[in-house]
């Protein structure tokens, strides 16, 4: 069992890299004044099932697909930080005596972890991080304690140094998407103040709700659904490779009954899912009713979906862009980044971790 470094700070520049199941996704930001800057970017399309809804299954290919996106990008920078999958992690608050200093609280919660975690501990990676005094005892403080199976962990660390880099962070995803959100947080209604906030990335094979209350995370919940069914039903429609009907869904160019017959029923589909993860929420919370839906994730790119998924729930929806305030270097692409912002949130709050 090591103690990995789920929650590090003090970081020197690093990447954020978003590696999900159909492309690498790199973001390097800095600081320019008090604003901060896109730095580089790339977007490396993975070969087919090189990653497996989260996990690796081709840890080579994946090492290859960062390198290209270092090389794409121009990044200069050796460091990275990467994500697992929030259904890979499992988290408990405990507490703990406040008299302990760091490490004597990490021999502690060495000793005592096999009470908190269901996997044999040779075979789990361990962070923690401390939230603060306990609510009703002064003498001790509460511990967010996060366990992630090593080979979830091992395998990001391999691919990103077979790219050549070195994992200086790996986290969580949902933390990630919660640190980005903070940037988005200007564009919410009382900027996100006492307002619960649905933010629903929907990728190629994976939809993730994370339900915000006051700018944190409440709840998160994957699901299976995602912009490849779209894809597979042009492939089937149009006698298309995956590849072929990958590129028309984002360039067009595909027959007139293209946008009646199949966008829409996508369109439907995934304003239906939206709903039922919403519903999922409710019933396990104390909440009924969400003030507004951030839609992330490159299925959010989809034309018209935000007004549909309003229209149809009743609750003003907006598509991510944590960028609108930021300054971009001069190598970046203003109306590529622009395209690509809704799929960023993860790569963006992971590369925020250079100012931790």
């Amino acid at each position: 069992m090591g103690f990995s470094s789920l929650f590090k700070t003090n970081t020197p520049q690093v990447v954020g890299l978003d590696i999900s199941s159909t492309a690498v996704k790199l973001l390097e930001l800095g600081r320019s004044g008090d604003r901060l800057r896109v730095e580089s970017y790339a977007v490396e399309p993975l070969p087919p099932n090189s990653v497996n809804e989260k996990n690796i299954a081709d840890v080579e290919a994946v090492g290859e697909a960062i390198k290209r996106a270092v090389k794409r990008s121009g990044s200069r920078s050796k460091m990275a930080a990467a994500a697992v999958a929030g259904s890979a992690v499992i988290t408990k608050t405990i507490s703990m005596p406040s008299n302990l200093s760091e490490d004597e609280m990490e021999q502690q919660i060495q000793m005592e972890a096999d009470q908190y975690i269901p996997y044999p501990l040779e075979e789990v990676n361990l962070d923690f991080e401390i939230l603060g005094p306990a609510e009703n005892d002064p003498d001790r403080v509460d511990v967010l304690l996060a366990a992630s199976r090593s080979e979830n962990v091992n395998d990001r660390v391999d691919a990103i140094e077979l790219a050549g880099l070195k994992a200086r962070v790996i986290d969580v995803e949902s933390y990630a998407i919660e640190n980005a959100f903070t940037l988005l947080a200007s564009q919410l209604p009382e900027q996100g103040i006492d307002q619960t906030v649905a933010v629903l990335d929907v990728g190629a094979t994976m939809t993730t709700l994370n339900v915000m209350h006051d700018l944190k995370t409440i709840y998160t919940r994957e699901q299976v659904f995602g912009g490849r069914q779209l894809t597979e039903e042009i492939q089937r429609r149009y006698g298309l490779s995956y590849e072929e009907a990958g590129m028309a869904k984002r360039q067009g160019g595909l027959p007139d009954n293209y946008i009646p017959e199949v966008l829409e029923p996508f369109k439907e589909a995934m304003a239906q899912q939206v709903s039922r993860s919403l519903q999922f929420f409710f019933s396990s919370s104390q909440y009924n009713a969400v003030d507004h839906i951030v839609l992330a994730g490159g299925s959010a790119m989809i034309n018209g979906i935000d007004e549909m998924i309003a229209n149809k729930l009743g609750v003003n929806t907006t598509i991510a862009n944590p960028f609108t305030h930021m300054t971009l270097a001069s190598r970046v692409k203003a109306q590529s980044l622009s395209n690509d912002a809704p799929a960023l949130m993860i790569a963006c709050g992971l590369a925020m971790r250079s100012f931790d």
